[in-house]
């Protein structure tokens, strides 16, 4: 095994991950016509309480204001109709609410005409029928548009097979060729059989109701029907798999995963993957060995500061020059490096701890600091004279993704790319997926060395 620098790996770390964009633009996502929302999401009819549909409207528009008939004839606000609609029928009210800007801009529109009302969801009105047909008079009104709707949702959800689009089959739409993934995007096609309309109903779902995660997040999808579960982590608008359990154990908590919406992930593009574990030991073809360390390869100089570092050679996997060009390479390691993946070092006379690396040692402010990002790192202690051949650089921060707060404060963060963004409330928490025992307590100063970012709110 010879134990050199490879120039080959130079020019391959040409798809590192550093070329992709530090952020993505919603805008610039684009829209999926195989895969619109999950039947998750269709289905939660719970997602929204009475209240929360009820802040919604005020705050959007005034369309809550209204007198309304209900199907029966009873007028009702708005809320009400839409509540018991979602709830008669097991159909999410975020659809509902988003149907009926896509069809009438009911929701936003501050002066709605009578005929918006009438055809509210835009339900028994195909595209060539005329409003005034007496076969679909007996849908006009705003309250059985809205229940009439809900319902036929419901049914396409029971009697899949009797309607034009079924879940796994293909069709050509609008000239395009749409392979359609789940039954709920199956149902918004039988309801408005046009991409353009489709796409309007996403835009809208995404302008109200998606959920971005911040950097750090680790995310497992629900609601993608006949798929692998699949864990990622997001990172500067991408989404990065990670190959297996013992990889992800390698490099971050398990209990931090949290389940998300498939359609929601849609809105990141896929990054370079995670299919090795942290600190490996790997050989290049051209015979390079290499430490990783998170995302950047420390190659060995040579075979004595290999053994002299304590490897052992049959932990060494062989692996390609297409495995490695996607990793950062970083200095070699030489007899000089000390403490190859960092160490903690104490100071026997004020009793600081630092976190040692590359001749750079980082002050750790807080016990919280510490017990997260170096678990299981034993502390040594050393004498001043030891610690002042270290250069004093930044304090150690919290790793992004992790929950902290104060304890002379109730406003929990969440740290995202080195800043930490204020959670606003319990909806919001509880709606991204966090638990309630991750919440790590620190000191104000540990908090201080993190910027305040925006603030994460559920929903507008």
């Amino acid at each position: 095994m010879m134990f050199i620098k490879s120039k080959v790996l130079a020019s391959l770390l040409i798809l590192s991950f550093f070329i992709f964009p530090l952020t993505v633009l919603a805008e610039e996502v684009n829209f999926n016509p195989h895969y619109i929302i999950s039947n998750q999401e269709m289905r939660d009819s719970a997602c929204m309480d009475y209240s929360q549909i009820e802040s919604f409207l005020i705050r959007k528009g005034n369309l809550n204001q209204r007198a309304l008939i209900d199907k029966d004839g009873i007028v009702k606000p708005a809320t009400e109709i839409i509540y018991w609609a979602a709830r008669n029928y097991q159909i999410s009210p975020k659809v509902l609410l988003v149907t009926l800007q896509k069809e009438q801009s009911l929701i936003e529109d501050e002066n709605p005409t009578s005929d918006q009302l009438d055809w509210a969801m835009g339900y028994a009105v195909c595209d060539d029928c005329s409003k005034s047909d007496p076969m679909i008079q007996k849908f006009k009104g705003f309250g059985k548009q809205v229940d009439s709707a809900a319902k036929r949702f419901n049914d396409y959800f029971q009697n899949p097979n009797q309607f034009n689009f079924k879940a796994g089959e293909t069709y050509n739409i609008d000239g395009q060729s749409v392979t359609i993934n789940n039954q709920a995007t199956a149902n918004l096609y039988i309801y408005t059989p046009h991409i353009h309309g489709n796409q309007n109903f996403r835009k809208i779902w995404d302008r109200w109701f998606k959920r971005t995660y911040p950097d750090g997040s680790l995310v497992k999808a629900v609601g993608a029907e006949g798929e692998k579960e699949i864990i990622y982590v997001i990172e500067r608008g991408l989404k990065r798999e990670i190959a297996s359990m013992s990889i992800l154990l390698s490099r971050y908590d398990a209990d931090r995963i949290i389940e998300v919406n498939a359609s929601d992930l849609d809105q990141y593009p896929d990054g370079i993957p995670i299919r090795l574990a942290n600190y490996s030991l790997l050989s290049s073809p051209k015979g390079t060995v290499y430490l990783l360390v998170d995302d950047t390869l420390r190659g060995f100089a040579s075979a004595e500061v290999f053994k002299t570092m304590g490897y052992n050679f049959e932990e060494v996997e062989e692996v390609s020059f297409e495995d490695l060009a996607v990793y950062q390479e970083g200095l070699p390691l030489t007899i000089k490096s000390i403490y190859p993946i960092g160490a903690l070092l104490q100071d026997k006379t004020t009793g600081g701890v630092y976190y040692v690396e590359e001749g750079m040692k980082h002050p750790i402010w807080s016990k919280e600091i510490m017990d997260i990002n170096y678990p299981h790192r034993k502390i040594t202690p050393v004498s001043p004279e030891e610690l002042d051949q270290y250069t004093t650089a930044e304090p150690a921060m919290f790793r992004d993704g992790e929950l902290v707060m104060s304890p002379s404060s109730s406003t929990v963060y969440v740290i995202s790319n080195g800043q930490k963004l204020p959670i606003a409330d319990e909806a919001t928490f509880n709606g991204l997926g966090y638990k309630w025992h991750n919440i790590i307590v620190t000191t104000d100063q540990a908090l201080a060395l993190h910027q305040t970012g925006e603030e994460l709110k559920w929903l507008e």
